[in-house]
């Protein structure tokens, strides 16, 4: 049985190969016309401006109203896309709102796919009798399908994300929100992540043992000091490690 009896992940850059643009001329002319097309006229460039307005505007609200030392506030990105049809007149229901965030990701996705290894060291925590748990810095709007797409929703015990809490990661308030809810002991709990700021020092900030894997989109840092580093990333070798 291994010393670790929770594993708690990251998930973009992680256990999911990720890319996305947000910026690409071609995401904004298809939202315009999605706004467009439900009553709310935006040109493209005038849209992305005003999008990336309002999430500035909002991140910089919540860390002026969150008083805790380092803090790392989460906006929910529903809220931009709500206002964005509210400057033109629109009220719109929550299940537009939904689907205007989900048709926004399927817009900027570039690739999305499992690392090599991914499942089989899912599947084997599990079957040791480990609990594996979910933290990530995401929004549900995007993320949930994705989850669901790649069928890694049956593979954890629990799924935190950072935009149902308003708080993400290296925010110690976000680990230790899932180490109460779910009354895990930090001394036998472990995190695995990609970045040397959010992930490793977040969690060494709070008690946690800690393995780094460093992959294409990670950060250009140092390896980080971690208990295990892995550069590059190898999910056969976490399994490894996790299970011994």
């Amino acid at each position: 049985m291994s010393r670790w009896q929770d594993c708690i992940f990251d998930l973009y850059g992680t256990l999911v190969d990720i890319r996305t643009d947000e910026r690409s001329p071609q995401l904004w002319r298809a939202m315009a016309r999605w706004y467009r097309e439900r009553g709310a006229d935006y040109q493209p460039g005038e849209l992305r401006a005003r999008y990336f307005s309002l999430v500035r505007q909002q991140e910089r609200s919540m860390r002026a109203a969150d008083g805790f030392p380092g803090a790392q506030p989460e906006i929910r990105i529903e809220r931009v896309f709500r206002q964005l049809f509210r400057d033109r007149g629109v009220r719109p229901d929550p299940a537009l709102i939904r689907r205007t965030g989900e048709y926004f990701r399927r817009c900027s996705l570039r690739r999305l796919c499992l690392y090599d290894g991914a499942e089989e060291l899912l599947a084997a925590l599990r079957a040791n009798g480990q609990r594996v748990w979910l933290l990530s810095n995401a929004q549900r709007v995007f993320t949930a399908y994705e989850l669901r797409s790649l069928g890694l929703e049956p593979c954890f015990d629990g799924v935190y994300l950072s935009s149902d809490w308003s708080v993400k990661k290296p925010d110690p308030r976000f680990f230790r929100l899932l180490l109460r809810r779910q009354d895990i002991r930090p001394e036998t709990a472990v995190m695995i992540g990609n970045d040397g700021a959010c992930d490793i020092a977040g969690a060494r900030a709070v008690g946690l043992a800690t393995v780094y894997v460093r992959s294409a989109i990670s950060p250009r840092e140092p390896l980080p000091d971690a208990d295990y580093a892995l550069d590059p990333i190898d999910l056969a070798r976490v399994r490894q490690i996790l299970t011994q």
